[in-house]
């Protein structure tokens, strides 16, 4: 397959992205937590969200993710504590763990797929079940067609341009307001 594109395995794993670096970066976040009752950590962990070049160019001209788009979220420890460094933190190590979501409106029910990985793999990964909360998350909350959007400051105003923002997240943000 081509650079950005996913693919998978005969029994449709699918293989892990392994140039995601050279993709296109899109927002980092330390220890955001999507449940209400949550509990922050004391050393709460990064991600990082990468798209494929290919989907991402799309979107600025549409407001709207092309089939083959792949999200990469890497997830990093951080610690306070290196070198030179007194307050706040930074990312560490290797990645404990990566999701990557998949549209392929051919292949999977619904149109996107979630896969993880361990951080440290390069095996490739089945499909995570379409029960598990992260389908139904993202069907109620993105703001783009199933996507978290509204976390992608650089590109959310493209969204608003193209009036690509779905009716949940509007609703979501109506409510929000109302706070």
């Amino acid at each position: 397959m081509g650079k950005g594109l996913p693919a998978y395995t005969a029994d449709g794993e699918l293989k892990p992205p392994t140039d995601y670096y050279s993709w296109v970066f899109l927002t980092s976040d330390l220890g955001m937590i999507y449940d209400k009752d949550g509990t922050p950590s004391a050393q709460p962990p990064f991600s990082n969200v990468f798209v494929n070049p290919a989907a991402y160019q799309v979107f600025l001209k549409t407001g709207t993710w092309p089939e083959h788009t792949q999200f990469v979220k890497e997830f990093r420890g951080s610690t306070t504590r290196g070198s030179i460094n007194q307050h706040g933190f930074f990312q560490t190590g290797k990645p404990i763990s990566v999701l990557v979501h998949v549209k392929d409106s051919q292949r999977f029910k619904g149109g996107w797929a979630f896969f993880g990985f361990d951080g440290s793999s390069a095996q490739p990964a089945q499909m995570i079940p379409t029960n598990a909360d992260c389908y139904s998350c993202h069907e109620a909350h993105g703001a783009v067609d199933t996507t978290f959007v509204q976390f992608y400051p650089q590109i959310l105003p493209i969204a608003i341009q193209h009036s690509t923002l779905s009716k949940n997240y509007l609703a979501d943000e109506a409510e929000e307001k109302k706070k």
